[in-house]
């Protein structure tokens, strides 16, 4: 395994471009979290085509280059402004912003900078550990288990994003109603083409991500007013903060890390959840409860710690099964589709000297973010300065001009527009995309699995429950439906009882 790593750092060192765009990556990744409005997901999808004119492995370490960036940025507006660049960095701003209101915003970023350096090492640290050990186990799944996975993932995912189970639901059979359109995957048979030679080919999965996620932010943004904040001044000598700061903190680093993990796991929730579980849960364990929000630097090390931990944490499950476990993982499995990799239990047999690549960029990603942060923070800040009237159609220029570049098609650009606007609809109507882009892309892996699974059992669909490993998931996808169902219900019960 660590021979392996080391051969991806080799060959990581050894091509110069994957060592600039890991740079370049990690660098956008924290301007596009640091500005409000702008997410990692839109900036994963907006550089998603630039990484097609790469090779595998180098434009797979610039998306977790990004991917990892984007994570740490959202705490340079949460501290400055007050406003989370990023969901994942709202519990920042409770310690974050009174901390930086008292004149010591130096301070604050050192600390988070550094909180998110440890979550991230730590998380990376279990992916690297965890994952070729899973992906072994998965090793002996058929097309039964892979239905049955792709089943638990598109349950887990519709009825974890969002607060209503049913508009998760809708959400993922409309991204697999999409899927459709085009050729069937196994006898490619003609379906929703209305004799459309362009339809044939169906939707490009590229032009729905970026439309979906980075059109539709920009559309919102636009007809939004845009919440502003006054940047407050700081100074930061050295890294910010003295080993004064961090005493004590060992126990917060590494609980608050590994909270990040293990929220990071379960598909569907992800840092803009660890965050605020690991925040409650430092402040409940803490001998001073009360000076929580007053501007100290446990909270901020809780919130950091955990964002950046869910990292390594939503990368697992993407890496030995196939599912994504947030937004920026959904994308990252489109790229790695893209590239021609298929992520799940072969993946670590059939492009494994390229996953160990991704492993070593990740690990160097999350030292340059760290470089970037501390040694770029007076240009980074002077990026929440550009006005929006400037920003945004230059992102729809270059998200136009890396769906056109893709196939050369014209069609790709008009998908982008009209995946734009139903991304635009959706949030309004308080629908979530990730089970959209879910259902977009396993598609095609529950229907392929679906048929073979019933051509090796002559038509017998409840062979799909007499195998173990199937049946497993298929009891986990019910489990995981009923207890969103439980939560939903529960809250109305209590409000009619009362």
């Amino acid at each position: 395994m660590f021979g392996m790593l080391l051969e991806g750092f080799g060959a990581v060192f050894t091509d110069p471009l994957s060592i600039v765009m890991i740079f370049i990556g990690t660098t956008v990744g924290i301007v596009f979290g640091a500005l409000p409005g702008l997410t990692t997901v839109a900036g994963l999808s907006m550089f998603l085509p630039i990484t097609y004119a790469m090779s595998s492995g180098t434009g797979l370490s610039m998306l977790t280059a990004i991917y990892i960036g984007g994570m740490s940025g959202g705490l340079i507006s949460a501290i400055l402004l007050n406003i989370p660049g990023t969901p994942s960095s709202i519990a920042t701003c409770f310690d974050g912003s009174p901390m930086a209101k008292n004149g010591q915003a130096g301070r604050a970023l050192g600390l988070a900078v550094f909180a998110s350096l440890i979550g991230t090492a730590i998380s990376l640290l279990f992916m690297v550990v965890l994952s070729p050990t899973l992906a072994n186990l998965t090793i002996k799944f058929g097309p039964w288990e892979y239905f049955s996975v792709t089943v638990f993932a598109l349950t887990l995912i519709s009825s974890l994003t969002g607060k209503s189970i049913v508009k998760g639901l809708l959400s993922a059979l409309f991204g697999m109603m999409f899927a459709t359109v085009g050729l069937s995957p196994i006898d490619s048979s003609k379906r929703f083409t209305f004799g459309s030679l362009q339809l044939t080919s169906g939707f490009n999965l590229l032009a729905v991500l970026v439309g979906l996620y980075a059109i539709s932010e920009v559309l919102s943004t636009a007809g939004s007013e845009q919440e502003k904040g006054q940047i407050r001044e700081y100074k930061m000598r050295g890294l910010g903060f003295t080993l004064k700061d961090l005493k004590g903190q060992g126990v917060n680093f590494v609980r608050s890390s590994l909270i990040g993990l293990g929220i990071g796991i379960l598909p569907g929730i992800g840092g803009s959840t660890s965050n605020i579980i690991a925040y409650s849960v430092a402040k409940t364990s803490s001998k001073h409860p009360e000076k929580f929000g007053t501007g100290i630097p446990d909270g901020i090390i809780a919130s950091e710690a955990s964002n950046n931990a869910s990292i390594g944490g939503a990368m697992i499950p993407l890496l030995t099964l196939g599912i994504p476990g947030d937004g920026a993982t959904a994308i990252l499995l489109g790229g790695f589709m893209l590239h021609g990799m298929q992520p799940g239990p072969l993946l670590f047999q059939s492009n494994g000297a390229t996953v160990y690549q991704i492993f070593a960029s990740m690990i160097l990603s999350m030292i340059v973010m760290a470089l970037v942060m501390y040694l770029g923070m007076p240009v980074i800040v002077k990026v929440l300065k550009v006005p929006s009237n400037i920003l945004l159609p230059l992102i729809v220029v270059l998200c136009a001009i890396g769906a056109y570049a893709l196939n050369n098609r014209v069609f790709d650009m008009w998908g982008l527009i009209l995946f734009g606007i139903i991304g635009l609809a959706m949030s309004k109507a308080g629908v979530p995309a990730p089970p959209f882009i879910l259902g977009f892309i396993l598609e095609s892996a529950f229907e392929t699995n679906l048929r073979r699974g019933l051509e090796y059992s002559n038509g017998n669909f409840l062979e799909v429950f007499t195998r173990p490993i199937s049946a497993m998931f298929l009891i986990l996808a019910i489990v995981s439906l009923a207890a969103t169902l439980y939560k939903q219900y529960k809250p109305k019960k209590a409000t009619s009882e009362e």
